[in-house]
């Protein structure tokens, strides 16, 4: 009984401890979908993402203002480039990439706006415990929100407000751990030759939802 005792008073511990900033694993794979509050918007896409050697693969595909897309990204940050990859006919373009790699995680010093249970804490397994924060965007044209698992810093959804679209919305799910096929996060030996395009500014995440078909 007083092991019982001591065990639900630490986990009592743990539980009042006030959440703080985290970063998210090095390695993760998943999948996320993205809705607009103009509704000219909507992506599903599959991703693989490495901190550690600064890259990122995205597979998405979608609908922008009724039309439908599919994309394949792998971008290679510390290389400095964005390649669009077109598997049917082997050909890649490569874009300068201008952005600095940011990992996955809430800054420190965004402000902790709700600590809450997904689904249900009346039995185990049946709810999940989160951390929603929220701060201004690097540019400081508006604000952004985050929601991410108390323990493991997993991302849930995120949320910011665009010129474009008004409010864009992220949602993550099916995350694990590690990454599931290294291979994705390789160039494809098609891509290797392909001359980085000149006449353009070079480009950020953000132009992948900006400049669609």
């Amino acid at each position: 009984m007083r092991l019982l005792v001591a065990f639900t008073c630490l986990l009592a511990g743990c539980l009042a401890q006030k959440p703080q900033p985290c970063v998210s694993p090095d390695l993760l794979s998943g999948e996320y979908s993205v809705v607009t509050q103009n509704e000219k918007l909507e992506i599903y896409c599959k991703y693989e993402y490495d901190a550690q050697g600064q890259r990122i693969r995205l597979k998405q595909q979608g609908t922008y203002q009724t039309k439908p897309f599919t994309q394949d990204y792998l971008l290679l940050f510390r290389e400095g480039a964005m390649y669009q990859i077109f598997d049917t006919n082997r050909t890649c373009i490569k874009s300068a990439l201008k952005d600095k790699f940011q990992p996955m995680h809430v800054p420190k010093d965004a402000t902790l706006l709700a600590q809450a249970v997904l689904g249900s804490s009346s039995a185990p397994g049946q709810g999940l415990l989160v951390n929603t924060w929220t701060g201004d965007m690097p540019d400081k044209k508006g604000k952004y929100m985050t929601t991410v698992t108390e323990f493991g810093c997993i991302p849930i959804s995120t949320s910011y407000q665009t010129d474009d679209y008004g409010w864009q919305m992220t949602n993550f799910f099916n995350n694990v751990i590690g990454i599931l096929d290294p291979s994705q996060l390789n160039l494809p030996d098609f891509c290797k030759d392909t001359v980085m395009k000149t006449d353009e500014e070079p480009l950020n995440f953000l132009s992948l939802f900006h400049n669609l078909p």
